[in-house]
């Protein structure tokens, strides 16, 4: 999976939001919003090819975890991004 270029995530006060930049996101007319776990993984992955293995090994690294609580919230919120067209297969 990989983040589909022209989306950025800003924090405004204590909001981290996805915006989409440039004219490959003209279109894109929702906001959304992550919270601080989320918005540790989107910006460890900006950039770079990531599997939902990936993203439970950062959330291991961050954080106190069980390994597999880690892999069922990182496939949750890859379906997530999916759904929002915010990442590619």
């Amino acid at each position: 999976m990989k983040i589909i270029e022209g989306f950025r995530l800003r924090k405004l006060g204590k909001e981290h939001i996805i915006i989409g930049e440039g004219q490959q996101q003209v279109n894109f007319n929702k906001m959304v919003s992550l919270n601080e776990t989320a918005a540790y993984l989107w910006y460890k992955l900006e950039g770079r090819d990531f599997t939902v293995e990936d993203m439970a090994d950062l959330l291991c690294e961050e954080y106190e975890v069980d390994r597999e609580v880690a892999l069922e919230d990182s496939k949750k919120l890859a379906e997530k991004w999916l759904e929002a067209d915010l990442i590619s297969e």
